[in-house]
C-alpha cells in the first residue's frame, strides 16, 4: 500500500514547513492539502520511551539547551514550535491521518523499538516505510516489523552505487533485497548518485528511486523527465503544481 499507485510520488519533506513549523500536524495537514502523497518525518525518543516527531536531537534551534531524551512527552507537548503548535508523537500522528503514508527516519539507535511499538498500536503498517542512515537500526525496527517495507540505508546506497558502476545486477539485486526504494541526494559532493545508469538499474531489480531535497521546479522536472520515482521536497506545494505541468 506505501508504494501503491503509480509514480511520480511527492515526499513532503517535515511536512510543508514554509507554511507551518516542521514535523508538526499543521505541517502535515498543510502538505496534505497540496496534495503531497506521502508525508515524510523524523524521530527521536522522549525521556520516557515515546517515538516524537523531530529532526533534532536537541532543542538548539528553539534556543534551549536541553535534548529531546531529557524531556517526557507531556514535556516536549508544552513546547511551543510556532503556530500553535507543539511536538508530537509517532503515534498521535498516524492516528490524526488515518490514510496518510508515512516515510519514517529513525534517527536514534533508541527509536526503534518506540518506532516499531508506535506503528503497531496504530495498526499502521501496511502505510509506513522505515528506514535509518544507518543499517543496523534499520534492520532493527524491520525484525519487529513483520511485512513493513524499507528504504536504503547509507551502506546499502553506497555498496548498490559501486555495483551499479560494475554492471553487477545480481549484486544489486542481492544488495538491495527488502528495500523498496533507494532514497538518495543527486550528488554526494563530487559524486553524481542518481545517473542514468543507477535509475535504470534500480529499475531493473524492482527498486524505486526517491532524490533528496529538490526544491526548485526545474530540477523537480528534470528529475521526473531522467525517470526517477519520487522527490522528497520542503515544496510539495511545487512538485505537485510540476508534476500538473508535465501531464
Amino acid at each position: 500500500m506505501f508504494l501503491s499507485g503509480t509514480p511520480p510520488r511527492v515526499f513532503a519533506h517535515r511536512g510543508l514547513t514554509q507554511a507551518a513549523p516542521e514535523n508538526t500536524l499543521l505541517a502535515f495537514v498543510k502538505a496534505l492539502a497540496t496534495g503531497a502523497t506521502h508525508l515524510e518525518t523524523d524521530v527521536q525518543v522522549s525521556l520516557d520511551g515515546v517515538a516524537v516527531l523531530s529532526h533534532d536531537p536537541d532543542l538548539t534551534r528553539l534556543g534551549r539547551d536541553v535534548r529531546i531524551d531529557q524531556l517526557t512527552m507531556v514535556e516536549l507537548k508544552r513546547i511551543s514550535l510556532g503556530e500553535g503548535q507543539g511536538f508530537t508523537s509517532l503515534s498521535d500522528a498516524l492516528e490524526a491521518f488515518p490514510d496518510a503514508l508515512f516515510n519514517i527516519d529513525m534517527k536514534r539507535d533508541a527509536a526503534a523499538e518506540p518506532t516499531a511499538r508506535a506503528i503497531l498500536d496504530q495498526r499502521a503498517s501496511e502505510r509506513v516505510l522505515v528506514t535509518s542512515f544507518n543499517e543496523p537500526r534499520r534492520r532493527h525496527a524491520l525484525s519487529l516489523l513483520p511485512g513493513v517495507v524499507s528504504s536504503a540505508s547509507s551502506s546499502l546506497v553506497a555498496q548498490a552505487v559501486a555495483a551499479t558502476n560494475l554492471g553487477l545486477t545480481a549484486l544489486v539485486r542481492r544488495t538491495l533485497q527488502g528495500c523498496v526504494a533507494v532514497q538518495v541526494p543527486e550528488r554526494l559532493g563530487p559524486v553524481r548518485i542518481v545517473t542514468p545508469r543507477f535509475i535504470a538499474m534500480m529499475h531493473r531489480v524492482d527498486v524505486e528511486v526517491h532524490v533528496w531535497t529538490v526544491n526548485d521546479p526545474i530540477d523537480m522536472i528534470r528529475l521526473l523527465d531522467s525517470g526517477v520515482d519520487g522527490l522528497v521536497t520542503d515544496r510539495a506545494d511545487l512538485a505537485v503544481a510540476a508534476i500538473t505541468r508535465r501531464t
